[in-house]
């Protein structure tokens, strides 16, 4: 597992061991991530990714999220429950040199502490696949404060997964990269 584009370029991240994490593809997240810088998600047309306040929930290898900083977001906020996730995540955000920019929280995302100051424009969740976790995560994380008004949420589910968004998020998109698929989701207050 890599990082595939931007200042990391190549640069590889570890895993945990065992089957309790699914980090996304290379190649799911190369098309994830290529989807948001040319989708026209903005306003502007612009990438949503640039100076983007990040929150990778489910986060497991922080793959997502330090993709995301790779690529040109500001700062990011990894939420993982696993003691041992949260371990691979701190050494995956040091070795590419990032401890300024990230912030770690040992946390449910269906129960997550106060939200920071600054809520996230762009949340990724991965959470494991037909946990039904995705929908209630993102309303807790909401509710909780973590998300902006008028954030872009993308919720990875396994392709034929059912998913339902919460009160206060629109699904406006859906895109499928093998066994995974990516939830395009808006919230607003």
């Amino acid at each position: 597992m890599r990082i595939v584009a931007g200042r990391h370029k190549g640069r590889p991240l570890q895993a945990p061991e065992g089957l309790d994490v699914r980090p996304t593809s290379d190649r799911a997240r190369q098309g994830l991530f290529n989807i948001l810088e040319h989708g026209g998600f903005t306003e502007d047309g612009t990438s949503p990714l640039v100076d983007a306040v990040v929150l990778d929930a489910f986060a497991g290898t922080g793959a997502l999220g330090l993709e995301a900083l790779s690529r040109g977001a500001a700062r990011l906020t990894c939420m993982d429950s696993e003691p041992r996730a949260i371990a691979v995540i701190r050494a995956n955000v040091a070795t590419l040199g990032e401890r300024a920019r990230v912030t770690l929280h040992q946390a449910d995302a269906t129960r997550p502490p106060p939200g920071p100051a600054e809520p996230c424009s762009l949340a990724f969740l991965d959470p494991p696949y037909r946990s039904g976790l995705g929908a209630p995560a993102l309303a807790a994380l909401a509710d909780r404060g973590w998300v902006a008004d008028g954030a872009l949420c993308i919720v990875e589910v396994e392709a034929k997964e059912n998913f339902a968004a919460p009160s206060g998020f629109t699904s406006f998109d859906e895109r499928r990269y093998g066994k995974a698929r990516f939830v395009f989701l808006r919230f607003r207050t």
